[in-house]
């Protein structure tokens, strides 16, 4: 099975610098364009199924990835983006402000970050686990897409990597629309493609 994976186009709140998880805005036009040219990237792939988050802004990005192709798109809790509580809907500066060392911390030492009341790297990354497992091991698919987050891209890759939390964030970065491509044979899993915005260049 090819695995593709799909960071959701930029948002609005993306665009104004606002932290987002599990609330919403919808697309910019920026977004919806580059959605669009990923859909017109992989319009030679038939997707036997779409696994997306069921948060707007990636189920829109799915929507235009296909286009009008009618493959079939389920929901799964799992690849919904980290719960980051009291800073959802925050201006990013105003959180630096009010909460500089957890905000330092959540960028720059994740094994050291406590939220407030969202969630921890560890109970997030354990979520993303048991869905990603789940995935690869259920899914009976030639080819499967999968549309989410940039944080659980992160953490898909560490999973797969065995990164220690230090290493979260390690490059690259997960621009809005990056495709990553896995390939799941056998259980083994090898990684085609890292984060790519080749599609916008």
């Amino acid at each position: 099975m090819k695995l593709y994976i799909a960071r959701h186009g930029e948002t609005e709140w993306n665009s104004e610098g606002k932290m987002q998880g599990w609330m919403d805005s919808k697309l910019s036009p920026k977004g919806i364009s580059n959605a669009v040219k990923l859909g017109q990237n992989l319009n030679h792939i038939d997707f036997d199924l779409v696994c997306c988050s069921p948060l707007g802004r990636a189920i829109e990005t799915a929507t235009h990835i296909l286009g009008n192709k009618k493959t079939l798109i389920v929901y799964n809790n799992a690849f919904k983006e980290m719960g980051f509580g009291t800073w959802e809907g925050m201006y990013h500066d105003d959180i630096k402000a009010q909460y500089t060392e957890r905000q330092y911390n959540f960028w720059n030492a994740p094994h050291l970050y406590e939220p407030i009341d969202g969630e921890s790297y560890e109970i997030f990354i354990a979520r993303v686990k048991i869905g990603f497992e789940s995935l690869i091991q259920n899914a009976n698919c030639k080819n499967l897409l999968l549309v989410t987050h940039a944080v659980v891209i992160k953490a898909i890759f560490s999973i797969i990597e065995k990164r220690s939390l230090e290493s979260f964030w390690a490059p690259p970065f997960t621009y809005d629309t990056c495709l990553s491509i896995l390939e799941v044979e056998n259980g083994e899993i090898r990684v085609l493609q890292e984060p790519s915005i080749s599609h916008l260049e």
